[in-house]
């Protein structure tokens, strides 16, 4: 599949024909009539009204002024509109709320149309709406709300059938048509990689209902609906496709959240015991604790401890079994003290407070030799994402589906490594004979600019990329990406922010840089301890200003 040029007029209709064409082809068997039925119909539009059906499917929202959809290559737009309307799927006699219609007038056109219901004309716009609002006006044709309006009002009806192919197609509702544009004008450029006609992310038509299911309700959430009737929606609701699972658990895990935020402990209770969420028991814990359960509260983290699912768990339980068993009154359990990690106490002047703490410190530890980065996250994922490029972007079943990834769809599955075992070995294997700085090199070349999971192409130039090289050791760099590799969603986070080279020494060390008041986070810690761990030179920073004289 190609991104059609924007120099041809017609490009979004080119793109969107190309969409329809690959999810016939690959998903016949999961669309139903009224999908089929689009696509025999759209085939048969003159290109005009394609085009003007293309141009409402790229635009926000569903009703549209024919006077705002004037597009010199469609030419006019009564014409184009005509075959939609046949179809009914345009309408131009669809009743509109006051909300609806409002969202559409200019505040001239509003005035005249509610003149003499409006009792401070002069008020701002969304004033104007309330006074309205209160009236409680019944939805109607636009006739009706304003006889003489110079435009028609359409309703373009069929968005969320079309909201369903492009689900098909990306495998997620967060991309959109803009991915063509991005990819053609050089934005966005992808890896390309092979993949089988029947290599696709949604395996049967339960897949399609419960992804458009999660992707409905996190909007209702987010417009502050109540979680009961959220869960109602869910219930029932699930898939064995890996990629849905791990959607609904997030969606799960946010509902969960947001009873705590209400104070509804039981029901944030019942929502996290039924998301896999890799948070979700330890969040149970904090709810018992927040609703002074503290038996129950003990109980879970006891039994918890027993078996930590993760190093999430094992950390936070550190904390909370201490504290829990002070609540009880029982003998308190010794917390485990932390791995010392050296410590620099810095006082600067208060004026270098405004290039950014990071920045400040980055200039003074200069100023002893060496050259310092602030590179935080992205340094050691971007050499990992280099040198592991085989391996993250080998064809796998099931792994890509469409030209426009960023990366394979398993990338947080539990055996993402294991699925890739020969060629992470293999890429791996290059820091024990030697030949990692070229392999790192010779990617960095041929793949510059690709979008990756890990490469962050903006940060890492040349200098830097040399640099690194010379100075971290081999065995520093795979202990780095093994630990990497055990939990890519929780392991690519939570590295220090600044890193200083002394490279005719081939030296380095990394420092983690605290503001007045700020303290270090879990993810931190983890790092801090893992460091400490394999001897990797690693320094906290807490930085104070001096007072002003």
């Amino acid at each position: 599949m190609i991104a059609h040029s924007v120099d041809d007029p017609f490009y979004y209709l080119h793109n969107f024909r190309q969409v329809l064409n690959w999810v016939e082809q690959r998903y016949a068997d999961l669309l139903d009539d009224s999908e089929h039925g689009f696509i025999r119909a759209f085939t048969r539009l003159p290109a005009p009204a394609q085009a003007l059906l293309v141009r409402m499917v790229m635009r926000k929202g569903e009703w549209f002024r024919s006077d705002k959809l004037d597009y010199h290559e469609i030419g006019d737009t009564d014409t184009a509109l005509a075959p939609l309307l046949e179809l009914g799927w345009v309408d131009a006699q669809a009743p509109l709320t006051l909300e609806q219609l409002w969202a559409l007038l200019r505040k001239e056109e509003a005035l005249r149309c509610f003149a003499g219901q409006l009792s401070r004309p002069k008020a701002g716009k969304g004033e104007l709406l309330a006074q309205l609002q209160a009236l409680e006006l019944a939805p109607r044709p636009l006739e009706a709300w304003f006889p003489d309006f110079p435009a028609r009002i359409v309703h373009w009806r069929l968005q969320p059938l079309c909201d369903r192919l492009r689900l098909l197609f990306f495998g997620n509702l967060y991309q959109d048509w803009s991915e063509f544009v991005l990819a053609d004008l050089g934005v966005l450029r992808y890896e390309q990689v092979a993949f089988a006609d029947d290599s696709r992310a949604l395996r049967q038509r339960s897949d399609v209902a419960l992804a458009m299911a999660l992707h409905q309700c996190g909007e209702r959430l987010e417009q502050g609906e109540a979680p009961a009737a959220l869960l109602a929606t869910l219930d029932g609701l699930g898939s064995d496709n890996p990629w849905l699972a791990r959607r609904r658990a997030r969606l799960l895990f946010s509902l969960g959240q947001h009873c705590e935020r209400l104070g509804d402990w039981d029901l944030a209770l019942q929502v996290y015991a039924g998301s896999s969420h890799p948070e979700a028991r330890i969040r149970q814990v904090r709810v018992y604790e927040r609703s002074e359960q503290w038996q129950l509260a003990h109980a879970l983290a006891t039994e918890m401890a027993g078996a930590p699912a993760n190093p999430l768990e094992r950390q936070a339980l550190e904390r909370m079994l201490p504290r829990l068993a002070r609540k009880l009154g029982g003998p308190p359990r010794p917390r485990r003290r932390s791995d010392a990690v050296q410590v620099i106490e810095l006082e600067l002047p208060a004026e270098l407070a405004v290039l950014g703490v990071e920045e400040a410190v980055r200039r003074y530890l200069e100023q002893d030799g060496g050259v310092a980065h602030y590179v935080e996250n992205t340094l050691f994922n971007s050499l990992f994402g280099l040198l592991c490029w085989e391996a993250i972007f080998v064809p796998l079943p099931g792994a890509f589906f469409h030209p426009f990834q960023v990366g394979p769809q398993d990338l947080h599955e539990d055996d993402f490594q294991q699925r890739r075992a020969v060629q992470f070995e293999r890429c791996l294997g290059r820091l024990d004979d030697g030949s990692h700085p070229q392999a790192i090199r010779d990617c960095y070349a041929a793949k510059q600019g690709l979008q990756s999971p890990f490469v962050f192409w903006q940060m890492l130039d040349q200098v830097l990329l040399d640099q690194a090289l010379a100075c971290l050791p081999a065995a520093h760099l795979k202990a780095c990406f093994v630990r990497l590799l055990q939990d890519i969603r929780n392991n690519r986070a939570g590295m220090p922010d600044l890193i200083q080279f002394w490279p005719q020494e081939g030296r380095y060390r990394m420092v983690e840089v605290k503001g007045p008041g700020d303290r270090l986070q879990d993810n931190q810690l983890r790092w801090l301890a893992f460091c400490h761990e394999h001897g990797l030179p690693v320094v906290v920073c807490h930085v104070r200003w001096q007072a002003e004289p």
